[in-house]
């Protein structure tokens, strides 16, 4: 019988390395060799496999009254939490205000548990629900907040039944005692239940991040919110490993906190604008030409990690004057207001970009290159390289894109994208669980011993670049000092675009609702020019080529459209008509 209980255990003694293992009356593993006892214990899926068989053991003094093992009663709202903390700790650490998690987020999160009604209302939601009366949840709950998380010192992995607060056995008794997963799980497992009370999930998390460092008025955008979240430096994928002892994850709990891809740029700005209005947040603070946000210090930016000349700044400026779009009332967030809407500022600054590279080399398939041979004329005169050629800029970016895509996917696939500490949906799945783990950490060591590397990459430094220009081992030669030569001339002592002409795509309206992305529509007509800066821009920012080709649609349409004339009043209009019928009328 031993054999059938030990199972798949198969590791060596620690103090004879013999492989002879029996179980003793209290499940625990013991070396018949040399009678070492170890804490390990087995795993019985079936106790009525045992009984009335017979089991080897071994006589070592009386028996100690089992310790009941379960996690303390927590809340889903707690698990959040404690991610947030953990996620606002990660941003100070790069540098942000500590007015970050103190103050905003704090505040943010208070205001959510009690629009929510998961906190500091007499009313909670659970209570509700679940037909129980308030104080049958923890009081801690409703006075909790990101700095302080209340924990109880209690042991985990318990036997018997598992169920939420609200399930009664067949005798009558709450089953609270032993139960491992949070008291409101259900709640949150049903999708009706999470729209109607807005109930958390894991990228509301990046949400609320989000909408404080847009408060705060920081450098990190939404784009690098979600690079710093994909390279590993802010809590999120399986982001449940760091809980507490006493807080444990069972069952419906892994439906909730599990995350194995990192969200999309459009869903977390929806998930933010939502949030900031269920909450009611008024008029972010004015966003003026000083912010690191503002568009004309994020196109500066952009053109440092595009390579582009530094020259192309002052023509962007002057679109975004034209514009109309540098003015804190436009860039200012406000969610109250009737057609309010969250700002993409780092994919708007990107769109400048490209509308001054259209205004300048009009991006056509062939006016580009047309620069692009006068410039190396020019070159060829003067016995230098200070003016900027198109072609020569496209090939460099090119290929160090090319190689920066390889080197990401290579580290993607390198990634483990599962939880060391593995969520078991059931008790009785539990070993199977346990095995599946314990497989997958054998077969990568043994594959880091064929290959000699690491299984996972070793994780560097949290940096806005994701490209390196005139160093040494750089991605290649820098082009921020080239002049722009031929593309510009001055006519009466103002400079303007040698290109005559701008092509742009309709500059009509539609309600995105009803017509969806026409970016596949149109990408074949589209010139390859204009789509490898797409990708380009795609590729740094972490956001599909379609959302930067609706941003430059967007400021085309505020660049070339024009205010209507005011129409003629009726009156005015009626009174003229008979004036001069009058004058017509003989005698």
């Amino acid at each position: 019988m031993d054999e059938e209980l030990i199972g798949f255990f198969r590791d060596p003694c620690s103090q004879c390395s013999a492989v002879n293992w029996g179980v003793t009356e209290e499940g625990r593993y013991y070396c018949k060799s040399c009678h070492n006892v170890i804490e390990r214990t087995v795993e019985v899926t079936d106790p009525s496999c045992v009984t009335g068989s017979r089991m080897s053991s071994i006589s070592h003094g009386a028996k100690k009254p089992a310790k009941q093992k379960h996690g303390k009663d927590w809340m889903v709202c707690e698990g959040f939490q404690f991610i947030l903390k953990q996620q606002a700790e990660a941003l100070l650490t790069m540098g942000v205000r500590p007015e970050l998690k103190d103050d905003i987020l704090c505040n943010f999160w208070r205001g959510y548990l009690h629009k929510s009604k998961q906190a500091y209302t007499t009313k909670l939601l659970y209570s509700v629900t679940s037909q129980q009366d308030s104080d049958s949840c923890p009081e801690s709950l409703a006075m909790s907040d990101l700095s302080c998380l209340s924990t109880a010192e209690t042991e985990s992995d318990m036997d018997g039944a598992h169920s939420t607060i609200s399930g009664r056995s067949s005798d009558g008794e709450r089953l609270s005692s032993v139960c491992t997963e949070a008291l409101d799980s259900s709640l949150y497992c049903s999708a009706r239940e999470r729209r109607m009370h807005h109930l958390m999930t894991m990228p509301m998390t990046l949400a609320f991040l989000h909408l404080s460092l847009l408060w705060l008025q920081e450098a990190i955008t939404l784009a690098d919110l979600l690079s710093f979240t994909a390279q590993g430096h802010i809590p999120y994928i399986n982001a449940y490993q760091n809980f507490p002892e006493d807080m444990k994850l069972f069952g419906k709990d892994a439906l909730i906190f599990r995350a194995e891809s990192i969200p999309s740029y459009k869903m977390v700005q929806q998930e933010a604008h939502k949030l900031a209005v269920f909450l009611g947040l008024p008029r972010f603070p004015p966003l003026t030409s000083a912010c690191p946000l503002h568009p004309s210090l994020l196109c500066l930016r952009y053109l440092m990690e595009l390579n582009l000349p530094d020259e192309l700044h002052v023509w962007a400026c002057r679109v975004m004057q034209q514009a109309g779009i540098g003015k804190d009332t436009f860039l200012t967030y406000d969610p109250r207001a009737r057609k309010s809407g969250l700002l993409s500022y780092d994919v708007l600054a990107s769109a400048l970009i490209v509308v001054t590279l259209k205004l300048l080399f009009k991006l056509d398939d062939h006016q580009e290159w047309c620069l692009s041979n006068s410039a190396d004329d020019e070159n060829k005169q003067n016995q230098d390289s200070s003016i900027f050629c198109f072609r020569k800029w496209y090939k460099t970016v090119q290929g160090a894109l090319i190689v920066a895509k390889e080197t990401e996917d290579q580290a993607m696939a390198w990634k483990s994208w599962k939880s060391q500490k593995p969520v078991y949906p059931s008790k009785k799945n539990k070993s199977v669980v346990i095995k599946r783990r314990r497989v997958v950490e054998q077969l990568q060591a043994h594959f880091q011993k064929l290959t000699g590397s690491d299984p996972e990459p070793r994780q560097g430094s949290p940096s806005s670049f994701r490209l390196r220009w005139g160093e040494e081992d750089g991605d290649g030669p820098n082009y921020q000092e080239r002049r722009l030569g031929s593309a510009v001339k001055e006519r009466k002592g103002i400079a303007r675009p040698s290109n005559p002409t701008y092509w742009h795509t309709s500059l009509s309206s539609c309600n995105p609702r009803q017509c969806g992305d026409h970016f596949p529509e149109v990408e074949d007509s589209l010139p390859r020019s204009y789509v490898s800066v797409l990708g380009m821009i795609s590729f740094l920012l972490g956001v599909q080529e379609a959302h930067v080709h609706a941003e430059v649609c967007l400021l085309e349409q505020l660049l070339f459209s024009r205010p209507r004339q005011p129409p003629i009043k009726t009156s005015h209009g009626s009174r003229r008509k008979k004036q001069t019928e009058k004058r017509k009328t003989p005698g």
